[in-house]
Order: C-alpha cells, then structure tokens, then sequence
C-alpha cells in the first residue's frame, strides 16, 4: 500500500489501512504565547479554558471524539470504546488504541514521537520519547492493534518530532540503544525516528513512513519544541481514528 503525507487544513495527515492518522501544528487555536496557538498539552501553563477550547476545535475538525490518557513517558495501554467523559481524569497510558468508529485516539507530544499504527480494522496512537522507546510502548500499541483487529498487515506512520540532527543525549543513553547499531548515533546526537522505525520493523510492520520534520529547528511556528523553548511552551498532537 502506498502512503503519504497530504495537508488537513493547517495540519498533516495520512491515510492508513482502514484509518487516517493527523498530526497537528500551532496553528488555528485561541491560545496565547508562549502556548500559541492551538496548544493541545492540559499539562503545561496555558489556561485549560483556552487548551479545551483548542480540543474542541480540532474534534469539529477531524470529525472524531478524543480518547486519550494521561502520559507517562511509559508503556501503558488504554482500549478506548468511546471518547473519554467529560470532566473525568484520564487513565494512565501512552497508548492507545480502538476498534470503534468516531472515536479519535490521541496523544500530546513536544519532541517525543506520536506514531499511528492501523491495520484489520483497529487503530493505536503511540507516545514514544526515549523512555518509551526503551520501555517497549511500540510493541504494546502493535500487540493491542492485532488482538482487536482481524489480522492482515499493519501500517504506521511516525509524526514529527526531535530528529538525528538536534537530539543531543550522554553516553548512558547512546549505550541504552547500542544494540540498534551504529547507525542510530549520529556524533552526540541519537536517531529517535530510526529507533522507532526499527521497533516496527521487527514487530512485522512492513509499510512505516514518516514525516521526517524536526520539532526542534523546523521553523518555531511550525511546531512546539520543548527543548527548543527550554519547557515553556505546548504541545501539538497525533490523532488516529478508523475510516
């Protein structure tokens, strides 16, 4: 099957097997700096007044109800049958899948990765920084995607997020992802993207694309970064939903 990347509105989207994945920028929201403007993230400074009203739009948008938890930097799983009720705190999770129409399942992210994975009638959206690279959050939305769908190929797509050319760590963490090979370090810098990539290749998923947009030095306008803008600034989103 070949994907690839198209513009939603002020967003990026792409089809997968029986499902549609976007990926948000700043744009289009009633947020003010330093969270302008469609700041998604509950979790940062901006007024949730303005943060729930930034949800609400991108739902009309996409069309969807938001299913989503609260995130960890873990590996835990939510199964989202229905959008999640207003006013009532998420479960913790940094995954989270469906198999139902009209519910759109969500994560926040500001230089983590947000990967859709879709295939046999289910479909997950995965929060994926460094932690839950190494804490296996890839192959626990793969796993829940296969025993909710009916089998057949997977397919996923990887969102924007810190690239190889701006993602500097210490030696603990390029000795964490040594077994990946040489090709995941570049200098100081760590390949995140090239981790996740072969996180879904062993998992069986054959058809991956990826965005390839740096959060941290594509254009400041573009997209939150929160190692760009040193932990004050917001969060954009991936969404998934079934077609």
């Amino acid at each position: 099957m070949a994907m690839s990347f198209a513009s939603l509105g002020e967003h990026y989207a792409i089809d997968l097997p029986g499902a549609r994945a976007a990926f948000t920028t700043r744009h289009g929201g009633v947020s003010t700096p330093p969270y302008d403007a469609l700041n998604l993230g509950l979790a940062t400074g901006d007024d949730p007044a303005r943060v729930r009203a930034n949800r609400a739009r991108l739902a009309v948008e996409l069309g969807v109800g938001f299913a989503y938890g609260r995130q960890v930097h873990g590996a835990g799983l939510l199964v989202a049958a229905a959008p999640n009720p207003p006013g009532e705190g998420p479960a913790v999770a940094d995954a989270v899948v469906t198999a139902t129409p009209g519910v759109g399942v969500l994560v926040v992210t500001a230089d983590c990765l947000p990967i859709a994975i879709a295939g046999g009638g289910a479909v997950a959206i995965v929060h994926a920084g460094w932690m839950g690279l190494a804490g296996g959050v890839i192959a626990a939305g793969i796993a829940a995607v296969r025993e909710l769908g009916s089998g057949g190929p997977l397919a996923a797509a990887i969102g924007p997020g810190a690239g190889p050319c701006c993602y500097e760590v210490g030696e603990e963490l390029h000795a964490r992802f040594a077994a990946y090979g040489p090709q995941v370090r570049r200098g100081r810098n760590l390949d995140l993207p090239l981790i996740a990539r072969r996180q879904l290749e062993a998992a069986g998923v054959a058809d991956i694309r990826a965005l390839g947009i740096c959060t941290i030095c594509a254009d400041p306008a573009l997209f939150f970064s929160h190692r760009r803008d040193h932990g004050v600034t917001g969060r954009q989103a991936g969404v998934a939903w079934l077609t």
